[in-house]
């Protein structure tokens, strides 16, 4: 019984010491040149939004199994060369900026984190490319908003807005700016080196001028001082001695032709100095003129680019639209031809058709009259004939009498009543027959006017009508 309560004890020690050594494995450190970021089920930050992870610097935390796993980022300074060519300054004039920027992973809580997210799993050199590109963009964009004197001669306020915009760009993916370093400045048209040649021009005559007066000051001085004492020894030697006088005038008179040489090459020597100083201004206003020079056709490239390829651009979209809208009335122009032709194509056609089958079935009514077209016309006309009467019936049907009252004597002309003489008349007023086919330019038959035969055209009217009554029953009906 002890025995096992023994070997149960030690397997109990043995679980617990197992698991205090994999909670010591699982508690990790973190070394002061990286970040210890901690991903999986971190929960909610101090403003209760989900995190994404736990970044720490300088300190440890404890990795739960399963729920957490982790990974470092190096702090590790990256040294980035930006070789910057014909980037478009204020001026519009290309520059070239060869730099050097040093950048590394921020420690600032905040960015950490944005580093955590963009950064973790990349190798030095993706992160290198990364920033490349960042610090290509926001340096073209200082150098577009800076003149070429700023960036020459103030170089601390190039150097502060590239590390401002720079910085402000960098700190988004979790980057930090370390140091910028601008190694020169070029530009494709000579622009600063002729303002390098005007400063040194101005400088050499500034300093050439200086000496001049300096040297001028101190041979005036140097004669007025000589002059004075000269001046005290002839006074005190005529004092002392009055016969020395003539030997004090003779040196004055020698004194003065000397000073006057003196004088003499002090004029020559001002005058040379000041022609010097001439040619050095000529020089200088020279460069001056160049750069002037320079300038105004950097100006008027910029003219011509703002305007005269603006406007040409403008002319040519004139040209496309009024072609094109030509081309669209010639097209529309042309359908509606096409259109009224096809109508008129098919129009003529529909009446060749019905003229060609009233002519193929007049033919063949002319066939069955035995190839006797009055025949043929009298055939026409008895198929019709119903219709002409039905026509002269029509005229008077809608012809409303409401009451007729007729006082009849007895005593009609003719043997006729007055009676029948209205009827009659009724009657006259119907379109005879024989006038309306003469209008059409037809004649009707004998047997249709009414007309009396003599008693020897008898049988042969009798033998037309039956000839007629023969081609009747075998026309065809329309």
């Amino acid at each position: 019984m002890n025995d096992y309560f023994v070997i149960l004890i030690t397997i109990i020690a043995l679980f617990i010491f197992i698991i205090i050594v994999a909670m010591m494995r699982r508690y990790k450190r973190c070394p002061s040149d990286r970040i210890l970021v901690v991903y999986g089920k971190i929960g909610r930050g101090a403003d209760q939004q989900a995190r994404s992870a736990k970044c720490i610097h300088g300190g440890a935390s404890f990795i739960w199994p399963i729920i957490h796993s982790y990974a470092f980022l190096d702090l590790t300074p990256i040294s980035i060369e930006i070789n910057l060519t014909n980037a478009l300054s204020k001026q519009n004039i290309r520059v070239d900026v060869p730099s050097r920027f040093t950048v590394g992973i921020s420690t600032e809580p905040n960015v950490m984190n944005n580093a955590a997210e963009r950064l973790l799993g990349l190798s030095q050199e993706s992160i290198s490319n990364l920033a490349k590109d960042i610090i290509f963009g926001q340096l073209r964009l200082v150098v577009a908003t800076m003149e070429i004197e700023e960036i020459n001669s103030n170089r601390d306020l190039f150097l502060a807005a590239v590390s401002s915009n720079v910085e402000a760009e960098l700190k988004k993916i979790g980057l930090k700016l370390i140091n910028v370093n601008v190694t020169d400045i070029n530009d494709e048209s000579g622009y600063i080196e002729a303002l390098g040649k005007e400063a040194a021009a101005k400088a050499i005559n500034d300093a050439k001028k200086s000496v001049a007066e300096k040297n001028r000051d101190g041979e005036v001085g140097q004669a007025m001082a000589h002059r004075e004492q000269r001046v005290q020894v002839a006074s005190a030697d005529a004092t002392a001695v009055e016969g020395e006088n003539v030997a004090k005038v003779t040196i004055a008179n020698s004194d003065a032709d000397r000073r006057e040489k003196e004088a003499e090459a002090n004029r020559r020597a001002v005058a040379a100095e000041k022609v010097t100083d001439a040619q050095a201004l000529q020089e200088a206003y020279a460069a001056e003129k160049l750069a002037e020079q320079v300038r105004a056709e950097r100006d008027k490239a910029t003219q011509t680019a703002n305007i005269v390829v603006p406007a040409e651009i403008d002319k040519q979209k004139v040209e496309i639209d009024a072609e094109a809208v030509a081309e669209q009335t010639r097209r529309v122009a042309k359908g509606e031809a096409d259109a009224i032709y096809m109508k008129m194509a098919a129009e003529g056609k529909g009446i060749y058709e019905i003229l060609s089958k009233q002519a193929e079935g007049f033919d063949q009514l002319v066939k069955a009259a035995g190839n006797d077209a009055q025949k043929a016309v009298l055939m026409m006309i008895a198929d019709k004939l119903p219709e002409l009467v039905k026509t002269q019936v029509e005229a008077i049907k809608n012809i409303k009498i409401d009451k007729v009252t007729v006082w009849e004597t007895g005593n009609g002309k003719d043997g006729k009543t007055s009676t029948a003489n209205f009827m009659q008349g009724m009657l006259g007023s119907i379109p005879p027959l024989d006038d309306i086919f003469k209008s059409a330019g037809m004649e009707l038959p004998n047997y249709l006017k009414g007309e009396v035969k003599p008693a020897e055209e008898t049988k042969s009217s009798k033998d037309e009508n039956d000839a007629f009554e023969e081609v009747t029953e075998v026309t065809p009906k329309e």
